[in-house]
């Protein structure tokens, strides 16, 4: 792979520098934390949860998050992980590596709790103007027969995908008629929910990591949707109430979050996409941190030649990966000899995202 040289923070190109290279190309879009957080900081940064979590009325937690000294919730559930393990080669009794492990469980719960509680209570609450300039964005890349891809458990994308109606953003979700032993007009049969699986093969967004709307039956993945009696949130609310939480992935390092995927049916699908994309993807708010080797692993994946069944040569060719700052850039720089194909930055202040 030829080495593309990384320029300084201040000469590095813009978001529109890198639209107009790739204009002429299929390209996808990559999320992260970092949409979330442009949207409202207050709501969904690292603090904000750990903050949450400080006013649970939990010792172990406070005690665990007081001792760590992190609001890194994945690195406090593989620590967790960590000492079970060691605990179990040093013999110590079950009961005592059972509790660990209870209390890596237990935060995960409360991390989707926290995420719940702190997020905007309905899709209205965006005001119409950041929904329209986000949804230009997310349209730019799929009308393009690109791909949109996110880390995020949240609800902010599905929202502007859904109020804003764009073209071409399938998420593989759709009703099927429930079956019946008497012949039914159309128009009154009975529909199922949201299943995964009947769109899936024109599918172009992707939840690699789960969301909040997305459960996992046993038998189905389904999408959780307005009513007519409540909003997207409460239901999700009411499901969790009964002890049914979303499908997620925190827990972890880059392996066990790929185990947990695979074991998936709706998760392992949308890690594939990523891995036989074609073109170029741009990278908006996320960092390819420590715990993020599989997603590196799906995109170097991807860049492989192959051929499609109609003969066509396909690879990823690059990746433009948005940072916000020196230190951002710097990371970048560390980690980019893990890439199979080229790499460049852009500044990621310069993707008005939310207007």
């Amino acid at each position: 792979m030829a080495k593309v040289e990384i320029p300084s923070f201040a000469e590095i190109q813009s978001y529109a520098d890198v639209m107009k290279r790739i204009k002429n190309r299929q390209s996808h879009l990559l999320l992260g934390n970092g949409f979330s957080m442009s949207y409202d900081s207050k709501i969904f940064s690292y603090n904000a949860l750990s903050q949450f979590l400080d006013k649970l009325d939990n010792d172990v937690l406070q005690k665990l998050f007081q001792i760590v000294k992190t609001s890194n919730f994945e690195l406090m559930m593989q620590q967790l992980e960590n000492v079970a393990q060691i605990a179990g080669v040093f013999g110590a009794d079950k009961k005592v590596v059972d509790k660990i492990r209870q209390a890596a469980t237990t935060l995960k719960v409360s991390l989707i709790d926290a995420i719940k509680e702190l997020h905007p209570e309905h899709v209205f609450e965006i005001p119409d103007e950041k929904s329209k300039a986000c949804a230009t964005v997310l349209h730019s890349f799929l009308s393009n027969e690109g791909h949109i891809f996110t880390t995020n458990y949240d609800l902010l994308l599905y929202w502007v995908l859904m109020r804003n109606e764009i073209e071409n953003a399938i998420d593989g979700f759709g009703r099927d008629a429930e079956e019946t032993d008497e012949w039914v007009a159309s128009d009154d049969r009975d529909y199922s929910e949201l299943r995964w699986g009947k769109y899936k093969g024109i599918q172009t967004v992707h939840y690699l990591h789960g969301a909040l709307q997305l459960f996992d039956t046993g038998i189905d993945v389904i999408k959780e949707e307005y009513t007519g009696e409540h909003l997207l949130l409460q239901n999700i609310k009411d499901r969790m109430a009964k002890k049914e939480y979303p499908i997620f992935v925190t827990a972890g390092n880059g392996y066990e979050k790929l185990t947990h995927i695979v074991h998936n049916k709706y998760l392992s699908y949308c890690y594939e996409a990523l891995s036989t994309i074609n073109g170029s993807i741009v990278v908006f708010g996320f960092g390819f941190g420590e715990y993020d080797e599989h997603i590196i692993a799906a995109i170097n994946k991807a860049s492989k030649k192959r051929m499609d069944k109609a003969g066509n040569w396909l690879m990823l060719k690059s990746i433009y990966i948005g940072v916000f700052s020196e230190k951002g850039l710097e990371h970048i720089k560390s980690i980019q000899n893990k890439f199979n194909c080229p790499i460049r930055v852009f500044d990621a202040k310069t993707l008005k995202l939310w207007g």
